[in-house]
């Protein structure tokens, strides 16, 4: 009977014991998508000028990248707190297509599309009509091809005067990784406008870029100069080629430099082949 009850009391225990070292469930997945490589990342628009929020993007950083105006995105897009841009968000990049102006269809350009994929839209003319339509280039606005968008912008190019935006060596060149080059100097020198245009852009609220301000030149060049002590104009003021802009810092960076970049369609493209020879 002794013998008995043992047996029983030693399987009750190894029960009991099983139960409370039972395997634990697998940590859930997480998301190891970082903002950093978000940001990184080129953005793309689709075919209709509409790109969807990643994260770690900012509204400025998209202006930026889509070598739009940050208060045209805000327009476009009837943003209410520019701010508050969300993941999954729908934003139009590009201006609205001249078929639905001068149609006189109402375009707000508000596009929201939650998490779940649940999408809206402005009413607008169905594209199957708008393709059938188009016989050629002054057709329906659609993104360049390679050799539309050299023909488009060969013009631009030539209609810009370059010169340096600054005196000092040139300390990095640009490349696939370097968005722009970067000129050695002292803190408080003048940083001057590359070209005439008018200023799109002039804070700090892009990450890594500093106090920066960006200067639009045409409809597809602008040019940004980073990391500056201090600046000296304002968003929406033309300014003239020459013409003082900011002091030469080093905000966001670890040596007082400036950072020069120009940019045609919003890619980054090698100032050299813009500056004069010096």
């Amino acid at each position: 009977m002794t013998k008995l009850r043992f047996v029983f009391v030693t399987l009750t225990l190894g029960a009991l014991t099983a139960c409370t070292t039972a395997p634990r469930s697998p940590a859930p997945v997480s998301d190891r998508t970082s903002g950093t490589s978000a940001v990184t990342t080129p953005k793309k628009a689709d075919e209709r000028g509409y790109y969807t929020v990643k994260r770690g993007d900012t509204l400025y950083r998209i202006a930026l990248d889509f070598g739009q105006s940050y208060s045209e995105l805000v327009t476009w897009n009837n943003l209410s707190n520019p701010n508050d841009i969300k993941v999954g968000q729908v934003l139009r990049v590009a201006p609205p297509d001249n078929a639905a102006r001068s149609s006189g269809t109402a375009q707000t350009g508000a596009v929201t599309t939650t998490v779940s994929g649940v999408e809206t839209r402005p009413l607008s003319a169905p594209p199957t009509t708008a393709a059938a339509n188009k016989t050629g280039p002054n057709g329906e606005k659609r993104p360049y091809s390679e050799a539309e968008a050299s023909a488009a912008t060969s013009g631009d190019e030539e209609s810009v005067s370059w010169m340096w935006p600054a005196e000092g060596r040139v300390i990095s060149n640009f490349d696939d990784n370097k968005k722009g080059i970067d000129i050695a100097g002292k803190s408080g020198q003048p940083v001057l406008a590359a070209g005439s245009g008018k200023v799109m852009y002039a804070g700090s609220g892009i990450r890594g870029y500093g106090n920066l301000v960006i200067v639009k030149h045409t409809n597809t060049l602008l040019s940004a100069y980073a990391h500056n002590k201090s600046i000296a104009v304002k968003e929406g003021q033309s300014v003239t080629r020459g013409q003082k802009i900011a002091e030469m810092g080093d905000s966001d960076t670890d040596s007082v430099k400036l950072h020069f970049e120009i940019r045609q369609q919003g890619k980054p493209v090698d100032p050299s082949k813009f500056l004069p020879a010096r």
